[in-house]
């Protein structure tokens, strides 16, 4: 049990620098596409809700949520 702790400690140390990494790409792509999305003002609203919380997440160091929420976001504008 000792030793799946470990493993589950030492995977997760390396997946966060990736996924810090990851969270400022999806937002550029993002701001790109709120560009020229052609969806609804509904729509775009969540989009920035979902940026915004994802942009936040990133900042404080919780990346795996952001990328959850900026996935999200990219869903809702097709990308």
């Amino acid at each position: 049990m000792k030793n799946l702790s470990l493993a589950a400690l030492l995977v997760l140390g390396l997946a966060s620098p990736a996924l810090a990494n990851h969270c400022p790409m999806d937002m550029k792509k993002i701001e790109a596409a709120m560009k020229t999305t052609m969806a609804d003002d509904a729509t775009k609203k969540k989009v920035m809700e979902l940026y915004n919380k994802g942009k936040t997440e990133h900042e404080a160091g919780d990346h795996a949520a952001s990328v959850k929420d900026l996935g999200e976001a990219m869903k809702l504008l097709g990308i």
